[in-house]
């Protein structure tokens, strides 16, 4: 994949500054807006299909709250360390989670979306497959909590590797950019395709399989020649780029210099999204100065970028 004159825009679980995320009328919309990637975060069902949300805990992003026949699965679990009560796809089959309809996850700072409530199925990652390869756009698959999945016996990378085989996405031009924040996934994926990785990096904290790791050591020139080793791209939180209040940091080029593409996430128009000096008034849900920011980034040679509204990043 050569550099692009330009960032490429991969569109955040689709268009979902404008429908519901991980929709298809969000994809079909990123699509429609000149996105080059669509995004969709994988998660597994009971019967160890793979389905596209942005959390295997889904009482945000579905009706399942709603659904009587399904109270009785409402529980809570520790999910990367962390304590969360809901609904877990791990706890459904296809056939029960198709019967769910999608609603959009942030109704307060997106009312309009809110109008796409209960029109949506959730999709397959074949599905999200078949409607990117119509359409002539890239996929950039994230593999949400793979650990957890493997010690649940659902083994997120067997399962994804054999529909990339069954595909043709395995090799180094395959139009796919395949994300995880956990290390082993990736760099067991390197042994097994040839297909591009991107190690997403935060802000803080570290990988939840690597405990004796940090982002912040993952992004040092040493770290970064370590991540090179298995990734061809880092993703990595915005504002580990632009911290406030707005000088660049060298992480940009000290990633080119080891080999690495870099992407940044996310950039979102809402006012609460943006740094202070991007926001138009007091509104939350207001439009800040979204194109300003992305011409920042694009000044400091960035390759990539996730996007909520992909129309603004065109």
């Amino acid at each position: 994949m050569q550099t692009p004159s330009r960032p490429l825009i991969i569109a955040h679980r689709g268009a979902s500054g404008e429908r519901p995320e991980h929709t298809r009328a969000a994809y079909e919309r990123a699509i429609q807006q000149g996105a080059d990637f669509i995004e969709p975060d994988l998660v597994m069902t009971r019967d160890g299909v793979l389905i596209v949300r942005h959390e295997n805990e889904i009482s945000g992003t579905t009706d399942v709250a709603a659904r009587p026949e399904f109270a009785d699965r409402h529980t809570t679990k520790t999910i990367d360390g962390e304590s969360v009560t809901g609904w877990f796809t791990e706890d459904f089959t296809l056939a029960e989670l198709k019967t769910l309809r999608a609603r959009e996850r942030l109704p307060e700072l997106r009312p309009a979306n809110t109008a796409f409530d209960g029109q949506e199925p959730i999709l397959t990652f074949e599905e999200v497959l078949d409607l990117a390869a119509s359409a002539g756009v890239g996929v950039a698959p994230e593999l949400k909590h793979p650990t957890y999945f493997a010690a649940l016996g659902l083994p997120v990378e067997d399962a994804f590797v054999a529909i990339l085989k069954r595909r043709g996405l395995t090799g180094a031009d395959a139009p796919i950019l395949i994300q995880c924040f956990e290390v082993g996934p990736l760099q067991r994926l390197r042994a097994r395709l040839a297909a591009p990785l991107l190690q997403l990096i935060a802000a803080s904290g570290g990988p939840f399989d690597r405990p004796d790791l940090d982002y912040a050591a993952m992004t040092t020139p040493q770290g970064l020649a370590a991540v090179g080793g298995y990734a061809d791209w880092i993703g990595a939180d915005t504002a580990l780029i632009e911290p406030p209040p707005g000088a660049p940091t060298t992480l940009i080029p000290d990633a080119h210099a080891a080999g690495l593409k870099v992407a940044a996430w996310t950039f979102r128009a809402e006012n609460i999204f943006l740094p202070e000096a991007d926001r138009i008034g007091a509104d939350p849900a207001g439009h800040g100065r979204l194109r300003e920011r992305l011409a920042r980034f694009a000044e400091y040679g960035l390759d990539a970028a996730f996007m909520d509204q992909p129309a603004l990043a065109r």
